[in-house]
């Protein structure tokens, strides 16, 4: 298990959210930093934590994202290759992520149509940028007792459930999945552990198939110590997980220090 800290950027500042609240209006704000998101980026680096993803949250094409886009390129300053970076990203802009120091971008919307999986602008974006640039978020929500994927900001449900057989589908496309549990994203009141059966379902039929499964992160709702120890038992260790809110760094208590030790 690895710990993969984030810079969530809102407006061109860093915060921390309430994810289901993500909105073209707002959101409903947990942490608002003063610092920029530079910082953040160095405080990683001298961790020698590697694998963080910086997520801009406006819209893409808005004078927000531009802001945010901005405090991005901070960030991978900072830090190049040490950091992912996503929103807004598609075939056309990945490069220039990737040449300012992103180890990976980190894609969602781009890669849905009329809420199924678009093959054609998944194979654009592999060959702007390379299969092993690639992070695949497939942010979730619950709906009539399915976790289906969502876009725009986790505002849109598709019409593609997340699933093993989905997860096997995509791999050879990217290099890492990201999962990020929206209804419980921001909230502070534990992990969504359903969805830790989805992922050992994926490993399993990874291990069927012969093929060797690429990384999951979990983010959404850990707060504690004992919510890191309780994932890390269940995933066998095979699963990274996403501190946001409950970190000091951002007004909660757990510490990155810590939170190594636990993974470790």
């Amino acid at each position: 298990m690895e710990f993969r800290p984030c810079i969530d950027i809102h407006n061109g500042k860093v915060k921390q959210i309430v994810g289901g609240t993500l909105s073209d209006s707002g959101a409903k704000e947990n942490f608002v930093s003063e610092r920029g998101a530079g910082y953040f980026a160095q405080y990683y680096k001298d961790l020698g934590i590697t694998g963080g993803h910086i997520i801009m949250l406006n819209k893409f094409g808005t004078p927000e994202y531009e802001a945010s886009r901005a405090a991005a390129m901070e960030a991978l300053d900072a830090y190049p290759g040490g950091l992912q970076v996503g929103g807004g990203i598609n075939a056309d802009n990945a490069g220039a992520f990737v040449e300012a120091g992103a180890s990976h971008v980190i894609v969602t919307s781009y890669v849905f149509s009329d809420g199924r999986i678009n093959y054609d602008n998944l194979r654009k974006l592999v060959r702007a940028v390379g299969r092993e640039h690639v992070v695949l978020d497939l942010s979730c929500r619950k709906k009539e007792g399915e976790y289906y994927i969502v876009t725009d900001r986790w505002q849109k449900f598709t019409r593609t459930k997340l699933t093993a057989e989905v997860l096997l589908k995509l791999q050879e496309y990217c290099d890492e999945f990201l999962v990020h549990a929206v209804d419980v994203e921001g909230r502070a009141a534990g992990p969504d552990q359903v969805l830790f059966g989805i992922f050992g379902g994926y490993f399993d039929a990874a291990k069927a198939a012969g093929e060797k499964p690429l990384p999951v992160t979990y983010a959404g709702g850990i707060h504690s110590y004992d919510d890191i120890r309780a994932l890390k038992k269940v995933s066998g260790g095979k699963v990274n997980i996403t501190v946001g809110s409950a970190l000091d760094l951002f007004g909660g208590e757990l510490s990155c220090e810590e939170i190594l030790k636990i993974c470790k």
